[in-house]
Parts: C-alpha cells; sequence; structure tokens
C-alpha cells in the first residue's frame, strides 16, 4: 500500500508539474496586451512599452515562468498587474468563500445521496425505484446553468423569496449569509445528488446480485441487515471512489454557478481578472482549481486502493 502510495504521489507531482506549464503557456496566448489594457486605448507606444519592462512582461517566457514556479512552490504567487496588491491576499477570502460553499454542498449531498441510492437499490425494480430512477438520471443531465437560471428566475424572479445575487460581506450574519448560500447550494446539490445516488444504486444493484448476497437471504437474513452488513461493506470503496471524482467535479460546477450568482469566491476573481488581462491571479486561481481536482482524484484511487474488498478481512458467512 505504501508503494502504491507513493508511486501516485510521484505521478501526481508530475501531473501538477506539466499543469503548471499549460496554465502559464494558456495565459502567455490569451489576447491582449495587459500594459495596453491597464493604460487604455489611447497609451502612447512609449508608455505601453514602459509598463511591460515595469511588469517584467519583456523578459522571456522561460524565465518568467521558472520564476513564478518557485514563488507558487513559496507560496508567492506574485503582484496583482492591476492593483499592484500581493495575489495572496486578493485570494484568501475568495477561497474561503468557494470552500464554504464546496463544503456545504458535499455535507448535503454526499450523505443524501448515498442514503437515496440505498433506498432505491433495497426497492430494485419496484415503483419507487423506477420513478426515482427516471428522476435522478433527468437531473444528473441537467446543466448548473441551466439550473440555476431556473431557480433564479423561480424563487428570486417570480416569487421573490430570495437574493438572486449571492452577496456576502465581512459583517454578514447568519440569517443573510444562509439566504445569500441556499440558491447556489441548491444548484449544486441538486446535480451532484443525483450523481452520486444514481452510481450508488448501480453499484450495490450489482453487488447485490452477487452469490454470497444470495447464500445469506437464502440462510433467512433479513434484507436490510444483508445490505447493511454485506452489501455496504463491498461497497465502501467504489462509492468513496465515486464521492471524490463528484467532489472534484465542484470544482467545474462551482465556476459556472458563482459567474451565474456573482458569488464572490475563487471563480469570480480569475473571471474578473481574465477580463482584465491580470496574469498572475489568473494563474494562481487556475492552479488552485487543477491541483484541487488533481489531488481529490488522487484521493479516489487511494481510497479505492484502500477498500478494495479483496484487501479486507472476510468473515466466513456462518458469521452472518
Amino acid at each position: 500500500m505504501a508503494h502504491f502510495i507513493a508511486w501516485r504521489l510521484l505521478a501526481t507531482l508530475l501531473l501538477l508539474f506539466i499543469v503548471s506549464l499549460l496554465v502559464f503557456w494558456a495565459c502567455e496566448i490569451l489576447p491582449g496586451d495587459v500594459a495596453q489594457v491597464a493604460l487604455g486605448q489611447y497609451a502612447t507606444p512609449e508608455n505601453v512599452k514602459a509598463l511591460r519592462i515595469e511588469m517584467g512582461l519583456n523578459q522571456p517566457p522561460l524565465q518568467r515562468y521558472l520564476q513564478w514556479l518557485v514563488g507558487a512552490v513559496q507560496g508567492d504567487w506574485g503582484r496583482s498587474l492591476v492593483t499592484k496588491s500581493p495575489v495572496s491576499g486578493l485570494l484568501s477570502e475568495r477561497v474561503a468563500n468557494t470552500a464554504l460553499l464546496a463544503g456545504i454542498t458535499t455535507l448535503i449531498a454526499v450523505p443524501l445521496a448515498i442514503a437515496l441510492g440505498v433506498v432505491m437499490a433495497m426497492w430494485n425494480g419496484r415503483a419507487l425505484d423506477r420513478g426515482a430512477s427516471i428522476v435522478i438520471l433527468a437531473l444528473s443531465a441537467t446543466p448548473e446553468f441551466l439550473l440555476a437560471t431556473l431557480l433564479v428566475l423561480l424563487f428570486a424572479v417570480n416569487l421573490g423569496w430570495l437574493p438572486a445575487v449571492a452577496y456576502l460581506s465581512t459583517g454578514s450574519g447568519l440569517g443573510q449569509t444562509a439566504r445569500a448560500l441556499l440558491l447556489p447550494t441548491a444548484s449544486l446539490v441538486v446535480v451532484v445528488t443525483a450523481q452520486i445516488a444514481r452510481m450508488t444504486r448501480a453499484i450495490l444493484g450489482n453487488i447485490l446480485t452477487q452469490a454470497y448476497i444470495e447464500m445469506a437471504i437464502l440462510k433467512g437474513v433479513p434484507g436490510r441487515r444483508v445490505v447493511a452488513r454485506h452489501a455496504l461493506r463491498n461497497a465502501v470503496g467504489p462509492i468513496a471512489n465515486v464521492v471524490a471524482l463528484n467532489t472534484a467535479y465542484l470544482v467545474s460546477g462551482i465556476v459556472v454557478v458563482e459567474t451565474i450568482f456573482a458569488y464572490p469566491g475563487l471563480a469570480r476573481l480569475m473571471i474578473d481578472s481574465v477580463q482584465s488581462r491580470d496574469l498572475p491571479v489568473v494563474q494562481a486561481c487556475a492552479m488552485i482549481f487543477c491541483a484541487t481536482y488533481v489531488l481529490l482524484i488522487l484521493l479516489a484511487d487511494v481510497m479505492a486502493r484502500v477498500f478494495d474488498p479483496r484487501s479486507l478481512p472476510q468473515r466466513p458467512m456462518d458469521a452472518i
């Protein structure tokens, strides 16, 4: 197990290095000149050239990449080209807001999805299972932007119950924060819950057809005990893998939802920085998103290996 984790960590570090190259290269090919954007369209070429030298944009790309990479490893993302303030200061509050939204979504969606998947598997083939499967399949295929737009139209525009913009301030109380987070969280929870529940039901449905499950049923073990003590025990690894992968999926979902609700998170900061060609901020935000996704994929692989039924101690069927 230690050998497997060590190799996966090395592969993850190599992947993050490749990602850093891609992120830097993608920022390099963005159209427009940040110096020209900062000075305006009426700036003289001399002023633009002077500002490019001041920003260090006249240096070779490889040199700038190495300087940026060394700083990023040390936690120094440089300074914003627009505000001149340290990028780490811009990131601190935005990262906390995004982590809050993702954390609340995970805490609600994961238990709800697993419970729903277990119930559907226990009622396999019945009306409840068929009806829930249709609804879950439809919700899992619904894009976040469409679902978020529909929620805004219903609860913010037509009913007026909730704000259409998820605005958070430093002195926001619990009630104001809850109202601001309700619609963005609901948009993510619905999609993530549907995906995890669908996969949980499929995993348990496959396990419940195995020979040892049929043996337990023939021995007179109640259905709930069969699911709780035997099926779920062997489904922990695949379900944990699914949960980790869907948590990683939140990285892309949060970008869309934060944009729609103007939520002051990391994704919103990255989009605003792209528009102003603030490359250090864009690079920092992109690397944080990519690193989060890669690390969650690593966690999914490790959990799948740890909870592999072949590596768990097996109890004899006589102990049922």
